[in-house]
């Protein structure tokens, strides 16, 4: 005796993580909600465009900075033969000098003052579109959750639709067993008992359908969660909070024009499109920078130069 309560034991230790796998896992809204933008594909996308758009702006910005060049070459060189045929006594060759390398280097600067704001416009036009790009990621967000949601809502729907019919076929099986026992004992007649058993047939097949509801819309929630498609989920309704303070169409109506936020970054694109515009209007005025620069030279034998500065306005 004691031993088959040992078996028993042991074989409830082995099968209970099966049975936990055919009952599902209990899903939560918020914990829907969680998955689905931690494994949003489209996030990732939206996170990708916001990092472009960062750099963009901060190129636009480094528009302000001096621009710096830098350039040095050196050379190896021959020995020509050179005759001057004019400027010396008696013609013929003259003695020079003849290096055989030469050196020299170059640094230059030109730092912006005025371009026709071209750099101003171009700066705001790049800030103007890193806030769009943000919003738009925020709208992705909201439809996202919106869609895990609606996807959570019609899994619960569909379980809920598949009780409901399980419960009136088991009924209409229990009453066709009362109408075959009253056909037996004379009592009802047969076309009676297989409009019943039609009618079964009716919930049996409106039963597959349910059913079949029932596994796309668990496959369409698993696909938003990123989870495998046959994973088997279990809504819980405790998890869904009703409000109870309900407003005014026009409250709703006013707090979506003010909070959507694709038509936020509708207007920034706006904005981002006229601050080009100027931009490109820029080309009508002159532009005007400061200018530096510093030149050494090496040639042995024929020519040194240091300290050779320039300035000026260009």
């Amino acid at each position: 005796m004691m031993n088959k309560k040992y078996a028993m034991l042991a074989l409830s230790v082995l099968f209970a993580p099966l049975l936990f796998a055919q009952d599902g896992m209990l899903l939560k809204l918020d914990k829907a909600v969680e998955l689905s933008l931690q494994n949003s594909k489209q996030l990732k996308i939206s996170q990708a465009k916001i990092d472009q758009a960062i750099a963009q702006f901060k190129q636009a910005k480094e528009a302000r900075l001096p621009d710096v060049k830098i350039s040095g070459s050196g050379l190896v060189l021959n020995h020509p033969q050179i005759d001057l045929k004019t400027g010396g006594q008696g013609g013929g060759q003259s003695e020079m000098a003849k290096p055989s390398t030469a050196m020299y280097g170059m640094a230059t600067v030109n730092l912006p003052v005025y371009s026709g704001f071209k750099i101003k416009n171009g700066i705001d036009a790049a800030r103007y579109l890193q806030e769009a790009v943000k919003f738009d990621a925020e709208n992705d967000r909201e439809k996202i959750i919106l869609n895990t949601i609606n996807a959570y809502t019609n899994l619960y729907k569909a379980q809920e639709a598949v009780k409901l019919v399980k419960g009136n076929l088991e009924q209409s099986q229990q009453r066709d067993k009362d109408l075959s026992n009253m056909e037996k004992n004379g009592l009802l007649a047969r076309n009676d008992l297989l409009k019943a058993q039609l009618q079964t047939s009716n919930i049996e097949l409106a039963l597959l359908n349910a059913e079949n509801n029932l596994k796309l819309s668990m496959v369409a929630l698993d696909l938003i969660m990123g989870l495998p498609e046959k994973t088997i989920l279990n809504t819980d309704t405790a998890s869904i909070e009703l409000k109870q303070d309900v407003q005014g169409i026009e409250n709703y109506e006013q707090q979506a024009l003010v909070n959507r936020k694709d038509v936020k970054a509708l207007w920034l694109r706006h904005d981002a499109a006229t601050a080009k515009v100027k931009q490109a209007k820029g080309d009508y005025f002159p532009s005007v920078g400061l200018t530096g620069g510093y030149i050494a030279a090496d040639i042995p034998k024929v020519l040194t130069i240091t300290n050779a500065v320039n300035a000026g306005v260009g």
